[in-house]
């Protein structure tokens, strides 16, 4: 049986920072099972001391020592989490002395300031993107001339919420085709997709991983009948490799690796907000 711990991230803020940066650090622990808890907004004496008391209790009831992802900027509350007794990662600490000595300005101990360098055209950008995916999710809406990218695949391989990544921490207006039946007896590029050939990005997946991922959504259902996802997927690689579409296999990929890659493949350099 793995040995399963828990981890809180705890934040002023929307605790966005510590999750992100905490699950990329679990993600490199094999063997090990974590149950994670989010909590944001610990801003007040009050709120850390219910936190503390909720990690005490996790430790009290699991047995093991919690882990703590933390982004608190204010010294008192900071210093005050840390007599909960669990291992405590605060994710700032390494880097603010050397940036004061860099930089010769002392932190300000700003809460809730994590997103703070976002200003309002971007902020605009990125929810005019979301639209764009929303909109443009699921061969919804074919017209892509704005799109900076279309994603390209089978149901479920991942599309829709690397959209949605893009769109959100990029800005970038990311489409998504799904390959249907039909294109895949045809076994070649949708003719509605061909005027957008340097747009394109093709995501895969294992027929296994695909068929649990539809086995959620539609259980006993041919959709997604292993038979059916080994199908797919074969027809929908070959055209993707006949047309020399760059493609990923997202069965083993993080949303945020694989919209890294994206990318990267495209030549779209674009900073995350």
């Amino acid at each position: 049986m793995p040995d399963r711990r828990m981890v809180f991230y705890v934040s002023d803020g929307t605790g966005i920072t510590a999750e992100t940066i905490g699950h990329s650090l679990l993600t490199q622990f094999n063997g090990v099972e974590f149950s994670t808890r989010r909590i944001a907004f610990v801003d007040s004496h009050e709120r850390v001391d219910q936190v503390i008391a909720e990690i005490k209790a996790a430790g009290e009831r699991t047995g093991k020592r919690p882990i703590v992802v933390n982004t608190i900027v204010e010294p008192v509350l900071n210093a005050r989490l840390f007599e909960c007794g669990a291992l405590m990662l605060d994710v700032f600490e390494p880097f603010i002395q050397p940036l004061e000595q860099e930089l010769g300005v002392k932190r300000s101990h700003r809460i809730g300031h994590a997103h703070g360098l976002v200003d309002p055209v971007a902020y605009e950008r990125r929810i005019s993107a979301t639209n764009y995916a929303l909109s443009h999710d699921d061969g919804i809406d074919l017209d892509y001339h704005e799109a900076d990218v279309i994603l390209v695949g089978v149901s479920r391989s991942g599309k829709t919420p690397t959209c949605l990544y893009l769109a959100l921490h990029y800005g970038v207006k990311a489409a998504n085709y799904p390959l249907t039946p039909e294109d895949l007896e045809r076994r070649e590029l949708p003719v509605r997709l061909r005027p957008y050939r340097s747009k394109l990005f093709g995501l895969t997946i294992s027929p296994e991983r695909l068929r649990q991922i539809r086995t959620e959504r539609r259980p006993n259902s041919r959709y997604a009948d292993l038979e059916t996802c080994r199908a797919e997927v074969a027809a929908a690689e070959a055209i993707l490799r006949h047309e020399g579409i760059p493609t990923l296999s997202t069965t083993h990929s993080s949303i945020e690796e694989i919209a890294g890659k994206v990318l990267e493949r495209l030549g779209l350099e674009r900073v995350m907000f």
